[in-house]
């Protein structure tokens, strides 16, 4: 048999993609799948998991979030988790729960100090995140998000193959270099054959405080553009706002009250019916 390409759209193989999928913990119950991902870093992903799991909760439904950035871990930060406080039993791990209900598993809540790096070869950081599908015990979830590290490398593959996705958000931000990496991970998703949700730009501009006039920062946004180009939904524009990064920084990120992702979330909804 040839080398695998993971162009799953134009493969010639027959193999099932279904047999890659890691099988769930036997004592968890998730129901719907979503990564976020990035063509590259500091673009905002972590926070619109966050927020998007902030928002789906805040509409009655349980959710939770699988952190596989396992190098750069930033999602315990923003719910003002601790490390070291991960139980355990016979059947598996158990997420922490945040102050709303959010379930969240992340590297940094494994450490005896969230400044340690993890310095760790690509296929063990891969099984890592097998690990925290099919090793944690997810309660009743009704969405799971996925934070994924950016670029379309080792974990980004191995989420796609190896978790049951139901779809994607790429998030960006409106500069062309971003723009144009953007667009890998538009096709990486397409070569996998794993649903595109829709796109949510971040830092698209800035409302002055003083006179309410927009601002953009990085010039006009091209997001429509290239929305129209892949055949997908623009499903947020993100502001640069203080609050919500004051919030984050403090461990509040369920303070937030924004109706930034409102649209996002209705995508969702109706997509998951």
């Amino acid at each position: 048999m040839a080398e695998c390409s993971h162009d799953c759209a134009n493969c010639a193989q027959k193999c099932s993609k279904e047999s890659l999928l890691e099988p769930q913990n036997s004592a968890s119950s998730v129901k719907r799948v979503i990564g976020i991902v990035s063509g590259k870093g500091g673009v905002g992903k972590s926070l619109v998991t966050s927020m998007m799991a902030v928002t789906m909760r805040r509409r009655g439904y349980k959710t939770a979030i699988l952190d596989a950035d396992i190098t750069g871990p930033s999602i315990p930060k923003a719910f003002g988790l601790k490390s070291g406080n991960v139980r355990g039993s016979e059947l598996g791990m158990f997420p922490e729960i945040t102050k709303t209900g959010i379930e969240v598993m992340s590297v940094n809540l494994l450490m005896d100090d969230e400044t340690k790096p993890v310095v760790w070869r690509g296929p063990v950081i891969a099984g890592t995140v097998k690990q925290f599908w099919n090793g944690v015990v997810w309660n009743d979830v009704d969405y799971m998000f996925v934070d994924m590290p950016p670029g379309t490398g080792d974990v980004p593959l191995t989420v796609f193959q190896s978790l049951p996705l139901d779809g994607i958000i790429i998030v960006t931000s409106p500069q062309d270099l971003v723009s144009m990496i953007v667009e890998k991970a538009v096709n990486m998703a397409t070569m996998m054959d794993v649903k595109i949700l829709g796109l949510v730009e971040n830092y698209s501009y800035i409302v002055c405080p003083d006179c309410g006039k927009v601002i953009r920062p990085y010039g006009e946004s091209k997001i429509d553009a290239i929305a129209a180009a892949h055949s997908t939904d623009v499903l947020a524009t993100l502001p640069i706002d203080p609050e919500l990064a004051s919030l984050s920084d403090k461990g509040v990120i369920e303070l937030f009250e924004g109706d930034y992702l409102e649209r996002c979330a209705d995508k969702l909804e109706a997509a998951m019916k």
